[in-house]
């Protein structure tokens, strides 16, 4: 397996904001703690720190499609674990649902200042879509929708001790690989062994989520969450209504 550094420390401090999340949700009748996490086209983020909280009822990555209404959706997955407990946690990767979402003409062309494809906001379209089903079936119950979107606390907090620890082994790593005349490289741990990695290979490559692996099984199994499987008949269904 081979981690980027800086992932065990955003996996941590996500936690947090799911902890919070969890504590909004509980906070009134028919809560949803909604939290979005960074994951653009990987949903690892979302997946470790959804499954190292135990709060988490539901994980949406990019990897896995997903659908609102209908049987298996998403709404009838909340409004059972509603029933349940009364309130329900929901992760959501930045790069999951894009497909849903409707784009103005001109939005495929849109880049940000990365160059990269322009993603719109899973969250604040998801909220959006929670609170208007909840209105349309439930009529004048109790419901809210707390959004937390952590993003840039993430990002801007000092290195846990794993993380710095990691680091200060692929700087010397690094070193010693430019000491021995290597170029074009970077340093990286693999099967927990340092490796010199070509930079073409790091450029062309995505780690995304394997969904048949073990750990997204694990995560299905501790949130019981559905595995939005539909049918041909549903999915023209579907595509109906939302045209």
């Amino acid at each position: 397996m081979l981690s980027s550094f800086g992932f065990q420390t955003a996996v941590e401090k996500a936690q947090e904001a799911i902890n919070a999340g969890h504590v909004e949700a509980e906070s009134t009748p028919n809560g949803i703690g909604l939290i979005k996490l960074m994951g653009r086209n990987a949903g690892h983020i979302a997946m470790h720190a959804s499954l190292g909280s135990r709060d988490v009822d539901c994980c949406l990555i990019p990897e896995v499609p997903f659908f609102l209404e209908g049987s298996g959706g998403l709404f009838e997955f909340v409004e059972e674990r509603l029933k349940e407990n009364g309130h329900c946690v929901i992760v959501v990767a930045e790069g999951a649902g894009q497909e849903l979402m409707e784009r103005a003409d001109n939005a495929n062309h849109e880049k940000d200042l990365s160059g990269n494809p322009a993603l719109q906001d899973i969250g604040l379209w998801l909220g959006r879509k929670l609170k208007d089903w909840w209105k349309r079936t439930h009529l004048k119950e109790l419901f809210a929708v707390k959004y937390i979107d952590p993003t840039y606390m993430i990002r801007a907090v000092p290195s846990n001790a794993a993380d710095t620890e990691y680091c200060t082994l692929l700087a010397h790593s690094a070193l010693h690989g430019a000491m021995g005349g290597f170029t074009g490289f970077v340093a990286g741990r693999i099967n927990d062994k340092f490796c010199y990695i070509p930079l073409s290979l790091v450029a062309k490559s995505q780690h995304l989520v394997d969904v048949k692996n073990h750990v997204w099984s694990w995560l299905k199994s501790v949130n019981n969450q559905p595995d939005f499987i539909v049918s041909d008949s549903d999915i023209e269904a579907l595509e109906i209504n939302s045209s």
